[in-house]
């Protein structure tokens, strides 16, 4: 037992010093703990309400009419989520697929879009048309307008006033932080927000991205006044055993025309078949909450950890929790790149592969990735990224279980150790 991470690479000086990190964040993890214990038995409650049992599991092929499977499944994360109706489905194909969704079916030529948390996450800049591209809202006639976030990382509730007007048909809340170093707003921050727009014009429909944030409070976006939520299955809500698929939760209205819209007019949710992924898409929701509670504790451990080396972490060492992505201001390309190349090192699957920057389609500069993972792009899993450029901060999440997500950690200290570029003994 006493040489496990030796056997992993990990020298005594970085397992001790992470030892040393670890005596103070018992309760951190005990109250996490128990959020993961309220929200297990939020799912459990709404699969046993749904009457989920074995032949739930049973996949459909083709056109995939009544697939009962499918639309319990719906059930469920509707149910979970306190929403009218869900569509949870493997043909979207990641979280800006979800959003890309959400927008274009809810937005038509003459209406605006607002952004009241300032510049949106890079895939979506050509979703929306804030750089160029094929197919993208402003090129089908929808104006765009956004807010930036005040100094402090709040919002600019003056000039968000302003900018609602007659056109104003739907407004996009970033949760999380994106490739940016700012704060992940609360659910409560969300539902003011959402409080106060609904307040200008309550016709407005708000749509919270929810990535990286489910499960991580006991309340979520929609129990505070969004219309939709979105996120990725491939994130927190699969539990890492989804293998591909997004999901919409939200008003009846709003996740009917997202069904015309992922489907075709007419059809909407009666087609898409559910192939053989229902039990996973089923399972890993169900395991969800223990998953994200991991990726958690691998969050406040590697903010702890950076902060007690003098980086810039976002969030602190102490602030609340509010998705599980952990931002590291660590200066400059090649700390970024053995950061990165740790976590690809600590990795299950590719673990021989050295992670570089390079060109990835959606962003306006090269990106340095690591992602051993058993789902390719999955980000509950143990990974890394960020894009090369100030302040060269990488971002770091997930770990389908604590002691991977602690093991991933130590490892990327290790091979900055290891290149000169921290000093233990600070």
């Amino acid at each position: 037992m006493e040489n496990i991470y030796g056997m992993l690479g990990i020298s005594p000086e970085v397992e001790a010093f992470g030892n040393e990190i670890l005596k103070n964040l018992k309760e951190r993890f005990e109250k996490i703990d128990a959020v993961a214990e309220y929200n297990q038995a939020k799912v459990l409650k709404a699969m046993q309400a749904e009457r989920v049992d074995g032949a739930c599991f049973a996949g459909s092929t083709g056109y995939g009419y009544n697939d009962n499977g499918r639309d319990k499944l719906e059930a469920v994360y509707a149910r979970c989520f306190n929403t009218e109706a869900a569509l949870v489905r493997p043909q979207i194909t990641c979280g800006t697929h979800a959003l890309a969704i959400a927008l274009s079916a809810n937005l038509v030529p003459g209406d605006e879009l607002l952004s009241p948390v300032g510049k949106p996450y890079d895939t979506l800049e050509k979703v929306i048309g804030t750089v160029p591209s094929p197919c993208s809202l402003m090129e089908y006639g929808v104006t765009y307008r956004q807010v930036d976030l005040l100094e402090d990382g709040t919002f600019d509730y003056e000039n968000i006033r302003k900018a609602i007007n007659e056109k104003t048909k739907l407004v996009t809340i970033q949760r999380s932080k994106g490739y940016a170093m700012r704060p992940t707003f609360s659910v409560k921050q969300i539902g003011e927000l959402i409080a106060f727009v609904k307040e200008i014009k309550p016709d407005v429909v708000c749509m919270v991205d929810n990535c990286y944030g489910e499960f991580v409070d006991v309340i979520e976006p929609s129990d505070l006044g969004a219309d939709m939520i979105v996120g990725s299955l491939i994130k927190n809500p699969g539990g890492g055993l989804a293998p591909i698929g997004g999901y919409i939760c939200g008003k009846q209205e709003c996740i009917d025309r997202c069904a015309y819209r992922l489907s075709a007019p007419g059809l909407g949710q009666e087609v898409g078949a559910s192939l053989d992924l229902n039990r996973s898409l089923y399972q890993g929701f169900f395991l969800s909450p223990t998953v994200t509670a991991g990726a958690l504790k691998g969050a406040v451990f590697a903010a702890n950890i950076y902060e007690k080396l003098g980086f810039r972490v976002i969030p602190n060492s102490t602030e609340p929790r509010h998705d599980i992505i952990q931002a590291v201001e660590l200066g400059s390309g090649a700390a970024m790149e053995a950061f990165c190349q740790g976590i690809q090192a600590a990795a299950p699957v590719d673990s021989y592969v050295t992670p570089i920057p390079y060109a990835m389609p959606g962003y306006t500069c090269d990106v340095i990735m690591a992602a051993g993972a058993f789902i390719q792009g999955s980000s509950i899993e143990l990974s890394a990224d960020g894009p090369i450029r100030e302040p060269y901060s990488v971002y770091f999440q997930g770990g389908l279980t604590w002691f991977h997500a602690k093991t991933g950690i130590l490892m990327s200290l290790q091979k900055l150790y290891e290149a000169g570029l921290v000093d233990l003994n600070k």
